[in-house]
């Protein structure tokens, strides 16, 4: 009995400076100062990424956040810095119209300018200023990754440790951040309304606008940020270059349940529905609302633009066309509209500036979803799984609708052509043939069939990336190759030539063979007819 006493003390003492040592480094990481940087004036783009901020002030790090909206919530260890300027510049230039054609070169151009000035204004911002110029120090900078490289020089100014986030997944862009190889056979660029599954002339289309983003991007892009880096960061310790090659890990929007199985490096890391906090009840809806939407005996639609697009701004004649389908079906109709009354509204119609969407969502007797299609909304239609029809404008909207479509749980419209009657026949569609409410259900379990939801996932790998600074081994040896090589373009390139040398080479031969030969058989010939002769 002695010796087992010993034994169980003997290990105590060696267990317990393991148990010691780890807390200490656990507490180290879950102190880490952190500051993250979501600079695009959406608010979907910062509402994907918010919960999963407020979770790591939650685990005892300290976060600061630059975005473009402010916030008045007081929460502990979190604090946000308010660059709203980039709304009155916008606010100038009027409502934009999404209805105007234009070749891909000028949409990449005005792209570009519209960047440029979001990068500008975020980093001419007075408290931007004054945190920059704090002495202030962070452990890690979180980069949302649009395309504002000269903002990626912020985490090279405090010395810290970057990783990026995007809402929308991956593209041509982050998958060069980070090494990764996206064949253009099967991967449509972000901003087509194409799918995985691509016919010759997809292919080719796809591969054309690829080229043209990509020779944009090194002539006209990347240089005007580059001089931006250069008048922001004077005294950079890293070039533009290696800023773009300093990314530890990249937290993507997406999943392979919502979209499609596609090649991923390990440090980049799907989590799509970051935004959706899985693990809490459905909260239930205020009294009025809950009443609209339980007393429709024939169900409930919500309509609703997003956070990017306002329907009060849509044209008069296609919001008019909205209300003719709206008033002949017999459903409610919930519309996310930002105006107090809205002319000629039907009677089966209620307005609101705002609706608790996934709550809303989630009510059995809400039946379909009339979405624009970005990407946070067609996530909640699928966790939620409920059928939509997608009515896109721009960005991603036209590939998710797409998508949604190919999968067999939505249908589209083009909202500034279609009338009353196509779109009457495509909600009644949507609404009597039960294969896509079955094929929602169907998505929504393999959505939710993970062992951890997306908020757990991306707090263990942002402190994955914390705990072992930085996680080196995690970066890909691709990231130090220029495109010829990484695209083995040089190898193909000489093994070609050697094929091409060795086929001359026995060509030539056989050339020289056919001559010899031809020589002989031609004096053997002028023998015997000499002989004749004599």
């Amino acid at each position: 009995m002695g010796r087992i006493c010993s034994g169980i003390a003997l290990g105590l003492l060696l267990i317990c400076p393991l148990l010691l040592f780890s807390a200490i480094a656990d507490e180290g990481v879950q102190s880490s100062r952190i500051l993250a940087v979501f600079p695009f004036p959406g608010r979907s783009q910062y509402i994907f990424g918010e919960q999963f901020l407020k979770e790591l002030a939650h685990r005892g790090h300290n976060v600061t956040v630059i975005n473009t909206f402010g916030s008045d919530e007081i929460h502990p260890n979190f604090r946000v810095i308010g660059a709203k300027k980039i709304h009155e510049i916008m606010a100038a230039f009027g409502n934009a119209d999404y209805n105007q054609a234009a070749s891909q070169w000028k949409v990449l151009t005005m792209t570009t300018k519209f960047l440029n000035l979001l990068t500008t204004s975020i980093l001419d911002d007075p408290a931007v200023k004054d945190l920059l110029h704090s002495g202030e120090k962070f452990d890690l900078v979180v980069m949302e990754t649009v395309q504002t490289e000269a903002l990626f020089g912020i985490g090279q100014h405090f010395g810290a440790e970057t990783i990026g986030i995007s809402s929308y997944g991956t593209d041509t862009h982050i998958d060069k951040l980070m090494g990764n190889i996206s064949p253009l056979s099967y991967n449509p660029i972000l901003l087509s309304s194409q799918t995985e599954r691509m016919v010759f002339a997809d292919r080719l289309r796809n591969v054309f606008k690829a080229s043209v983003m990509w020779l944009h991007k090194s002539i006209v892009h990347l240089p005007t940020q580059r001089e931006l880096y250069a008048k922001y960061f004077p005294m950079a310790t890293k070039s533009l270059d290696e800023v773009l090659d300093s990314f530890s890990l990249m937290l993507l929007g997406q999943h392979f349940s919502l979209s499609y199985a596609r090649p991923y490096l390990p440090n980049m890391i799907e989590v799509g529905g970051l935004h959706l906090q899985q693990r809490r009840k459905v909260h239930p809806l205020e009294k009025e609302l809950s009443e609209l939407v339980e007393q429709s005996e024939k169900g409930v639609i919500y309509f609703s633009m997003g956070s990017n697009i306002k329907s009060k701004d849509i044209p008069l004649a296609t919001r008019k066309v909205l209300m003719e389908t709206f008033a002949s079906l017999p459903q409610r109709v919930l519309w996310k509209y930002e105006d107090d009354q809205l002319p000629e509204k039907p009677s089966n119609v209620f307005i609101s500036k705002w609706f608790p969407q996934p709550d809303i969502l989630a009510h059995p007797n809400v039946k379909l979803f009339i979405t624009h299609g970005g990407l946070l909304s067609t996530i909640e239609s699928i966790y939620f799984g409920k059928p939509v029809l997608g009515l896109p404008i721009f960005y991603d909207q036209h590939m998710n609708v797409q998508r949604a479509k190919q999968a067999g749980y939505g249908l589209s419209a083009d909202i500034w052509t279609a009338n009353a009657t196509v779109l009457t026949y495509l909600i009644q569609e949507l609404l009597d043939n039960p294969s896509y409410a079955a094929t929602a259900e169907n998505k929504s379990k393999l959505f939710r069939d993970q062992k951890e939801t997306a908020l757990e996932r991306a707090v263990w790998w942002t402190e994955y990336v914390l705990r072992h600074k930085g996680a080196k081994h995690l970066r890909c040896a691709s990231r130090d190759l220029n495109f010829i090589q990484f695209h083995g373009l040089d190898t193909w390139g000489l093994l070609i030539a050697v094929a091409f040398a060795s086929i001359q080479i026995v060509r030539t031969a056989l050339n020289c063979l056919q001559r010899g030969f031809a020589y002989i058989i031609a004096k053997r010939r002028q023998g015997p007819s000499k002989l004749k002769t004599q």
